[in-house]
């Protein structure tokens, strides 16, 4: 056996009492220091994640990955339309990483009940929609279902806009469009959805697209622009890029252009805010390796400090101060271990207990989720121990010099 390890070993697992003296208050502040540490990075990146997967989850769930519109449109929902056809949808096909094409075609409007009245934009959206993310948010009712003959005066209203409106799942309500004239619409709560993100619950219902689409006075093959899915949020930027210089020389046979754009650039705003957040973490990771690293620091030295007489001893004998430097940080090492164990233990612990019960609650007005997201990965939490153990022996390897500078004589007489 390596004797460095087992002298190591000998020292860290004694439990006599003589050997008790200092260390113990010490020894407990470092593992303390490491495992309190480390449980705050495993919450703070998890709940960074996760915060940062919900809410880019919900702006996907209204927008999709990317979308294909008018290159003249403005950022109003009153567009100006595209035609659709089989070469577009050709071309969007030839990138496989896209897994659905949505139609869909935005009206502002205003809802109008007895007691009062709001404005809204109705999403009209077709049969080939994807309704799953509605689907996980519904609280009320049903999905809208589409009949292949006649327009559906179903539509879903968010939680939010049927509690200003007094408006219950079944209620019928009437819904007026300004443009050159008043046109109006009926309109039946056919489902009550909640995402908590406040800005789109608002302001969006969803119905069906051919109602937009007569209200626009439009053919049936012209939409405000089309939704694309993709397998892998990663690839959303290049397969915007792409499909941006595909459609860059393509008119539809009405004479407009195409313009695609991912989710990001449509919504600047709330993803720059996204990625505001990992100087966050980084911050609360440089601030915790800090922490960490001063109590292993302090405590090798009382180790040390308590030891000197054995230092003094090994060194008469002819051992080298790095084969000592070596018993010390070994001696560190099982204490960065207990301490990894600990705040693994807590970390986790609190991660889990808050993904399943959700005690840690928010506002969704401030934060668009309503209780602190947990996004455990199992990459993240290793790679976090990893550098936990790499940061804290190599900022104990200045310390451990300290050895170097004792005297053989005086240690062995040091009391």
């Amino acid at each position: 056996m390596n004797l460095e390890l087992f002298i190591a070993k000998r020292i860290h697992f004694t439990k006599g009492n003589e050997e008790r003296k200092v260390s113990p208050p010490a020894i407990r502040i470092a593992i303390a220091g490491i495992a309190i540490g480390l449980a705050v990075m495993i919450l703070s990146v998890s709940i960074v994640v996760g915060f940062k997967n919900e809410v880019r989850a919900k702006v996907i769930g209204f927008g999709s990955h990317i979308q294909i519109s008018n290159f003249d449109n403005n950022t109003t929902f009153e567009t100006i339309p595209i035609g659709i056809s089989d070469s577009l949808i050709g071309i969007i096909k030839k990138h496989p990483e896209i897994s659905n094409i949505e139609r869909f075609a935005t009206k502002p409007g205003i809802i109008k009940t007895d007691s009062s009245f709001m404005a809204i934009v109705i999403k009209g959206v077709g049969n080939e929609y994807n309704w799953d993310f509605f689907k996980k948010n519904l609280i009320e009712g049903d999905i809208i279902h589409f009949n292949d003959s006649t327009a559906s005066n179903d539509i879903l209203v968010s939680k939010s806009i049927a509690d200003k409106m007094n408006l219950k799942l079944g209620d019928s309500f009437m819904s007026y469009f300004i443009e050159n004239s008043v046109r109006q619409r009926k309109f039946k709560v056919a489902g009550i959805y909640q995402t908590n993100f406040t800005d789109y619950d608002k302001l969006f219902v969803i119905g069906d697209l051919r109602h937009v689409q007569k209200l626009n006075f439009w053919a049936p093959d012209q939409v405000s622009g089309l939704e694309i899915l993709v397998n892998n949020y990663d690839e959303t930027d290049r397969i915007a890029e792409e499909l941006y210089f595909d459609l860059l020389q393509n008119k539809d046979k009405y004479g407009s252009s195409y313009y695609a754009r991912s989710i990001k650039q449509l919504n600047p705003q709330i993803f720059s805010w996204l990625d505001l957040l990992n100087t966050n973490v980084w911050v609360i990771l440089i601030l915790m390796a800090l922490v960490s690293s001063f109590t292993m620091i302090s405590g090798l030295l009382i180790i040390i400090l308590e030891r000197t007489n054995m230092i003094g001893i090994l060194k008469a004998l002819g051992y080298k101060d790095s084969g000592i430097q070596r018993i010390f940080l070994n001696i560190s090492f099982f204490l960065i271990l207990k301490g990894l164990m600990w705040g693994n233990i807590i970390g986790i612990g609190l991660a889990l207990i808050q993904r399943h019960f959700k005690w840690f609650k928010l506002d969704p007005e401030s934060y668009y989720i309503d209780a602190v997201p947990i996004e455990l990965n199992i990459f993240h939490v290793i790679l976090l121990n990893i550098a936990t153990i790499i940061i804290a022996l190599l900022v104990l390897l200045g310390p451990s010099y300290v050895i170097t500078k004792i005297s053989p004589v005086k240690a062995i007489r040091f009391e």
